[in-house]
């Protein structure tokens, strides 16, 4: 049994980690629905996100378009690599795709 003090010392929070800090991802990896909160207003906001090795990895809105385009014109990509710049509202993603 632990104490309080014990259990709090050893606790981390769960986060949501970002696709673009995986080195490569199958685009055939299951997504699921996420909630969050938004620091600032409070404001609750849905999210897609996949799960890999027990961690949680969001994936952007923009992302999945830039994945639906690259699956248009090359329909036998099976891996991508996302590449993330800026912070906040500056963030830009760039997502391209892995030869096998």
């Amino acid at each position: 049994m632990s104490t309080l003090r014990q259990t709090a010392q050893d606790y981390v929070p769960q986060q949501t980690k970002n696709i673009a800090d995986l080195p490569q991802v199958p685009v055939d990896i299951e997504l699921f629905d996420g909630t969050g909160v938004d620091d600032e207003t409070k404001e609750t906001f849905k999210y897609k996100y996949a799960t890999l090795n027990g961690e949680n990895y969001r994936v952007p809105n923009v992302v999945i378009g830039q994945i639906k385009d690259i699956i248009a014109e090359s329909p036998k990509v099976t891996i991508v690599r996302v590449k993330k710049t800026g912070t906040g509202l500056q963030t830009r993603y760039t997502t391209v795709p892995i030869m096998n």
